[in-house]
């Protein structure tokens, strides 16, 4: 037995046992993320059942279970029509069901507000429009397109009114900053912006007088609709954005469905404080500060490692600033968070208001949560990391290597830039692997630090100077956080929490890959039978 063991035979079961563990439960855990995140676009049937006591009820079966108090099978009913019901769902006992069907005619429509609506159609009212078609889903898909092509008429007013806003703003900025430098002196450009300012606020209201006469024209345009237990429903048809049949779609009219959900899941805007809708800002803001973080941490941890290795003596400063680094990787988040508020934004952010942008004051530019301070104190939470793998993938090179460089003539700085960075850089991409994954998934810090629950605006757009670093953006992490803990309804809610967590993984594992994958190469590409 003690010969058994001094073989090292059980250390390595053991390890494999722990490797096979751990990739069972990060299966386990992908898996029930994909399966109920996937299967939240696609279109699922509307049942009817009639009840024992007279009334009805159409909804979408979500699960079943047995009552954990009568122990009788039961059903988890999404009903809809919130507006109506004030709920989503209702659950409903298997000995309560007189019959169950499948209306071919049960119409789903989601919405932009209050949730999806399901029930009958039963006509279509446009006042001053006549509409072609014989049937009222005839009339209804005539009005839809319609609505649609008026609507495309509206977004381009609402652009051009954006754009006349954005340039009152920096007319309004500038005029703040000639007022601040001397107003007498600057008295007739001051008179000149003003009255441009207020032309272009004359053209806004214009635009937007236009904008909302064009949207009580087509507001007039109604369907009406009944519920399962009979209700009448008149609604806009402005308010409604897809209408379904899902009982008589076909598989590939399901499929075309579930792609269109894709799509806006992927390029749109939330709506419904978030629990519908697309990702398409978290996802931008996800990325982006990802990005900026790493260029801001890689430089940094790269520097201090070979300063560390290659340059400090080896004393008692310098063991402790190793001790320091490793300690530093394992400080709670939200103490970068709370650091990064006062250092980052109060500090820097409010010295650069004070020297740049004075004139703004008290309102502050730099001086609040943004991108730019989010990306620097992930940085500064991951630079520990990256310093770690740097200086053990340096000090993993053999000493020879050094010397021949420098027996042949080289000096120590092209020796470390010709030869020890090349050799070394699989591990550095290790560190900044191990990075980009933990900084990812980072929420603490960032709702400290300049993440919202909602972000109009971009980071980056087609403005200049493009790269707006002061603004506030959204996140993956944070949207999980906010859609599963903080939404009103929380059981509607929670489909789109495995969605986000599918799409947050799905970036670290891309991130990751496209890392790893140059890691290989640059491995390959470097490596001597030596090393």
């Amino acid at each position: 037995m003690k010969k058994f063991w001094k073989t090292g035979e059980p250390y390595v079961l053991a390890t494999g046992a722990a490797l096979a563990i751990i990739l069972v439960m990060s299966l386990t855990l992908i898996g029930v993320v994909m399966s109920n995140g996937l299967g939240y676009f696609w279109p699922r049937e509307l049942v009817k059942f009639e009840l024992k006591d007279g009334t009805s009820a159409l909804g979408q079966v979500m699960q079943q279970e047995k009552n954990p108090i009568s122990g009788i099978h039961r059903f988890q009913l999404k009903v809809g029509n919130r507006d109506v019901y004030g709920q989503d769902f209702r659950w409903v006992d298997d000995k309560e069901i007189a019959s169950r069907s499948l209306p071919q005619d049960a119409v789903l429509l989601e919405r932009r507000e209050n949730g999806n609506y399901f029930g009958f159609l039963t006509g279509v009212t446009s006042e001053g429009i006549t509409l072609g078609g014989a049937t009222p889903y005839e009339k209804l898909q005539q009005g839809l397109k319609l609505v649609a092509g008026k609507l495309d008429d509206t977004r381009k007013l609402k652009q051009q009114m954006s754009d006349l806003n954005t340039t009152a703003e920096r007319v309004r900025l500038r005029l703040l900053k000639l007022e601040y430098r001397n107003k007498d002196k600057n008295a007739a450009e001051i008179t000149e912006l003003t009255a441009f300012r207020e032309k272009t606020m004359a053209e806004f209201s214009q635009l937007n007088e236009k904008s909302s006469a064009a949207m009580a024209a087509i507001n007039q345009i109604t369907a009406q609709f009944t519920d399962a237990g009979g209700g009448s429903k008149d609604i806009p048809l402005t308010e409604i954005i897809t209408l379904q049949h899902p009982n008589s779609m076909t598989f590939l009219a399901k499929c075309a469905a579930y792609l269109e959900r894709v799509r806006e899941l992927l390029m749109d805007d939330p709506r419904e404080s978030n629990t519908e809708g697309g990702l398409f800002p978290a996802i931008f803001g996800t990325v982006m500060m990802v990005l900026l973080m790493s260029v801001f941490s890689l430089p940094f941890g790269v520097i201090a490692a070979i300063y560390l290795r290659e340059y400090a003596r080896d004393g008692l400063m310098t063991r402790m600033v190793r001790i320091a680094v490793n300690n530093l990787a394992g400080v709670p988040s939200i103490v970068y968070g709370v650091f990064g508020l006062g250092f980052f934004v109060y500090g820097i952010g409010g010295s650069i208001d004070s020297l740049f942008f004075p004139e703004r004051l008290p309102t502050p530019t730099f001086g609040t949560g943004g991108i730019l301070w989010s990306s620097l104190t992930l940085a500064l939470l991951t630079v520990p990391v990256v310093i770690v793998a740097t200086e053990e993938s340096l000090a993993s090179i053999p000493k020879g290597i050094r010397e021949g460089s420098l027996a042949l003539g080289a000096t120590k700085f092209q020796t470390l830039s010709k030869i020890l960075l090349p050799m070394a850089t699989p591990g550095i991409m290790t560190g900044l692997i191990l990075s980009m994954a933990r900084a990812a998934g980072e929420v603490a810090p960032l709702m400290i630090v300049g993440v919202v629950k909602l972000a109009p605006t971009l980071p980056f757009d087609t403005t200049f100077p493009f790269f707006h670093m002061d603004r506030k953006f959204m996140h993956l992490g944070f949207h999980i956080y906010d859609v599963g803990f903080q939404s009103p309804n929380v059981e509607a809610a929670k489909p789109m929490v495995f969605v986000t967590t599918m799409l947050l993984l799905a970036i670290v594992i891309v991130a990751s890959s496209t890392a790893i994958y140059l890691r290989n190469r640059m491995r390959g590409k470097y490596t001597t039978s030596t090393f």
